[in-house]
């Protein structure tokens, strides 16, 4: 578990890792390119750990050197799949549309998921019988192969990431022409798509949320490209500059363009903030925050991944504050486990919920999370608190953020890992 300790001034400033939502599934598409790729800003992390760890069940040869990553792919194979690491993130579904592109038929367990809500492998399923592969699922296993049937294609994806992630790759090199409407277009899944470009895919985005792919034959043998920096991180840090700064710090590769609408909801709250220029964002501490009402949506709207730590920053917000959680049922379910700090909260359904402030948080308390963003909120909510509290499921900031811990000690805050 993690120890943290009241903490009220950090000072100096922090640069953002980079994407683990970008870098996972632009691992997934280098398949695609089967032979030598480069990548550059790679987040060293649990999950990026594990999918390579995966790769390399299926003779993928990598070498990481700090932020690169070299990679060859030209002895591709199923014979030797790690099915038990399948399980453990859910980014192993995008393994799907590259490895049935070359082998035409795949078994494969349930990958592992988090907890916010349901995330159904059927889903995934479906748009693959829209390009003609079926599927049969058994207890332990989902077994699906191709009908050798292919013919121009208009998918919905209904806006989800993986799903759209998933389409993109798996259409590259199927032949035709094919269309996803209503297509998600958070940034890492336009890094997915600039990788596949470099390496020589026909992809155009059209303004209204629709991606059309025109089939090419093969891609580039050998590709380098840049991982973007994780957007996800420079919001919730932005929670901590403008809760526990000592005056402001600056956010450096913040992806300020990204950002737009969490900025403005941030200002409307009276937080203070600054584009510095070269990527960089200057975050002010506000002692006089006012509360607003905030609903997530899909991008360019109000992320959904920023809502937790949102959250408590309209703790300490004047008056009452109103959350409204459009996309996970149970992404509102930390608000109980916060309540042991006795912070008051009500909460109206799965989906909406009250913030009454302003709280002065409460220590000595063992908090517990069921999902990544969450833990950080908690993490945040800990620091505000009066003495130190203790955060157990420490699994989920080794999973999503690189060097978490070394970056909160090198500001001047008391967080550390304690058996």
């Amino acid at each position: 578990m993690f120890l943290v300790k009241w903490w009220k001034k950090l000072s100096w400033k922090v640069k953002i890792s980079w994407s683990k939502n970008a870098c996972l599934p632009i691992l997934a598409a280098t398949l695609l390119i089967n032979w030598k790729i480069t990548l550059n800003n790679v987040p060293n992390i649990w999950d990026v750990k594990t999918m390579l760890e995966i790769m390399e069940s299926m003779w993928v040869k990598y070498n990481f050197i700090g932020d690169k990553l070299f990679l060859d792919t030209s002895s591709l194979s199923i014979e030797n799949l790690e099915m038990e690491k399948i399980k453990k993130i859910r980014a192993s579904i995008l393994l799907l549309a590259p490895l049935l592109h070359f082998f035409k038929k795949l078994t494969i367990p349930s990958p592992g998921w988090c907890s916010i809500g349901k995330r159904p492998i059927d889903s995934h399923l479906n748009w693959l019988k829209a390009i003609w592969y079926d599927y049969e699922v058994t207890e332990k296993s989902i077994n699906v192969y191709w009908n050798e049937v292919s013919w121009e294609t208009i998918i919905n994806a209904w806006f989800w990431v993986t799903w759209t992630e998933n389409l993109i790759v798996a259409n590259v090199l199927r032949p035709w022409v094919t269309t996803i409407k209503s297509a998600a277009i958070e940034p890492h899944v336009m890094n997915v798509v600039d990788l596949l470009r470099v390496a020589g895919a026909d992809i155009k985005i059209r303004y209204d949320h629709t991606i059309v792919i025109t089939w090419v034959k093969e891609l580039k043998k050998e590709v380098e490209f840049d991982v973007i920096s994780d957007y996800i991180e420079s919001w919730t840090f932005m929670v901590m500059w403008a809760l526990l700064a000592e005056d402001y710090i600056d956010i450096e590769q913040a992806r300020i363009n990204d950002l737009y609408a969490y900025i403005e909801k941030l200002k409307e709250t009276w937080v203070k903030v600054e584009d510095m220029w070269n990527d960089t964002l200057r975050v002010w501490r506000c002692d006089n925050l006012k509360a607003v009402t905030v609903q997530t949506n899909l991008y360019p709207g109000f992320p959904t991944d920023l809502q937790s730590p949102f959250t408590i920053l309209l703790t300490q917000a004047e008056w009452i504050s109103k959350v409204h959680e459009v996309l996970f049922e149970s992404r509102l379910n930390f608000l109980v486990e916060l309540e042991k700090m006795r912070w008051h909260v009500a909460l109206l359904n799965p989906h909406e919920a009250l913030i009454f402030g302003k709280t002065k948080l409460k220590s000595w308390a063992v908090l517990t999370s069921w999902d990544l963003r969450a833990w950080v909120a908690m993490v945040i909510a800990a620091m505000l608190a009066d003495w130190e509290s203790q955060i157990t499921n420490i699994d989920y900031i080794k999973r999503g953020y690189s060097n978490f811990v070394e970056k909160m000690t090198g500001l001047g805050a008391d967080i550390r890992e304690v058996e």
